[in-house]
């Protein structure tokens, strides 16, 4: 099995990066403006950096489909009301967003507002992107009309049926849900963990994925001043983790270098990224800058637990494997003949390469969902500077059933999760199953 700390959606989705953390705040500071925009044209530095935190954001990871040019769109999203799919951001100007001026941009970026003034559905973050600082939006412009390969690929209209596409109602779904005032400094903070803060609410749009949602789908809180802030949430058939200080489902036991380690390789001592989290490993953290990385561990760290205090997990795996030997549980036989070889007999795996589940987050985590998600279809590869992880997760949808699934998933949960945990049923894996047809 794996473990997931962030995500981006699929919902929502994509995250966030520099060269230093002095040189990240002066950048962040720096005004540039508007009417030098055609010189981005000749600006190498500029689009470098416009390039950089497109990275930081995740771009390319929703706004490309499986075998098609970068960011010409076309990937599909599930959303409440039906699928969507991301569209064509290359400087095409029949298809893409060669026709945009920079305020274009800024609108769609800050207010979810395209071009000819329709409200784009906020599976695009822009409820993140909306604090965005000028200068990193100019930069970012300059990226996207100048370092971009242009492509000529159509929009795919939603698969969302009438009424439930009409788009009027999202005007006033921005107007209590989004703030497009770009990010303030915490004085009371320093630059490192401010230079945190501002990657992970804004390009790293951690929140879209990691903080419940409310009602009407909109974020419960923005930043750490509201309870729910990437408390974790489940979304899409995964539980995208809890990234607070819960000793348990959360970063609590995890230090700094622990989370920087697992956004720059996907894998630590506690976990490896699997489901949505792997793109985001693959395509924007790995990249960003030992500072940036570091400044969004010191953040994240400074979070509290979101669900209280309980009890941490204590490391214990004394006994775990004792229903294996015995046959005395259903699911430690299906265990021994899938699981063992890479997870050991205590559950403790062999780190980073082979994800332990005892202490795992997303063992103890109560929501199954993404347990029996990565036992049924699996885990892309983690590849880092170009090289695919060798042990990626195997899917075992075709060779086990709904039962045996859930058995091997509850086994592992009430050996290495809380034990007190509800057992699962083979309705919920079912369930699943078809939804990733």
């Amino acid at each position: 099995m794996r473990g997931m700390i962030m995500k981006r959606s699929t919902l929502a989705t994509g995250v966030s990066r520099f060269a230093s953390i002095a040189v990240g705040a002066a950048l962040l500071a720096l005004s540039v403006s508007a009417s030098a925009v055609p010189a981005a044209k000749t600006d190498a530095n500029l689009i470098a950096r416009g390039g950089y935190l497109a990275k930081a954001g995740d771009c390319i990871a929703c706004h490309t489909a499986a075998r098609g040019k970068p960011f010409s769109g076309g990937l599909p999203m599930n959303t409440p009301m039906g699928r969507i799919y991301s569209t064509n951001i290359t400087p095409d100007n029949g298809t893409g967003i060669g026709r945009y001026s920079e305020a274009d941009f800024a609108a769609a970026m800050r207010k979810g507002v395209a071009q000819d003034g329709h409200n784009l559905y906020p599976a695009m973050p822009y409820p993140s992107f909306a604090r965005t600082s000028d200068a990193d939006i100019h930069a970012l412009y300059a990226y996207f009309m100048y370092g971009v390969q242009p492509v000529s690929q159509p929009n795919r209209k939603p698969d969302i049926p009438w009424p439930l596409n009409a788009r009027w109602p999202l005007k006033f779904w921005n107007l209590l849900f989004v703030d497009d005032a770009p990010y303030q400094e915490v004085p009371a903070k320093d630059v490192q963990w401010n230079r945190g803060a501002y990657l992970v609410q804004t390009l790293g749009h951690c929140g879209a994925c990691h903080t419940a949602r409310g009602l009407a789908f909109q974020e419960t809180a923005l930043n750490e001043r509201g309870v729910a802030f990437l408390g974790g949430s489940a979304l899409d058939g995964w539980f995208a983790s809890n990234l607070t200080g819960d000793s348990n489902t959360g970063l609590g036991r995890w230090s700094e270098e622990d989370v920087a380690l697992f956004l720059k390789t996907g894998a630590n001592g506690h976990a490896t990224a699997f489901g949505p989290m792997t793109d985001v490993i693959n395509h924007s953290t790995q990249y960003l800058s030992d500072a940036d990385r570091a400044a969004i561990a010191r953040y994240l760290k400074s979070l509290g637990s979101t669900r209280g205090a309980g009890a941490p997990y204590d490391g214990s795996t004394t006994g775990a494997m004792a229903p294996a030997m015995t046959g005395g549980h259903p699911g430690a036989a299906t265990y021994t003949t899938y699981c063992l070889h890479c997870h050991g007999v205590t559950g403790q795996g062999y780190a980073p390469l082979l994800a332990p589940l005892a202490g795992n987050p997303n063992v103890l985590e109560d929501d199954p969902s993404s347990l029996i998600n990565v036992v049924l279809n699996g885990a892309d590869a983690l590849t880092i500077q170009g090289v695919p992880a060798p042990y990626p997760m195997p899917a075992y949808r075709g060779t086990l059933s709904d039962q045996e699934v859930a058995d091997v998933v509850t086994y592992i949960r009430h050996s290495w999760g809380s034990g007190q945990t509800e057992p699962v049923s083979a309705y919920r894996v079912r369930g699943l199953r078809e939804a990733a047809h």
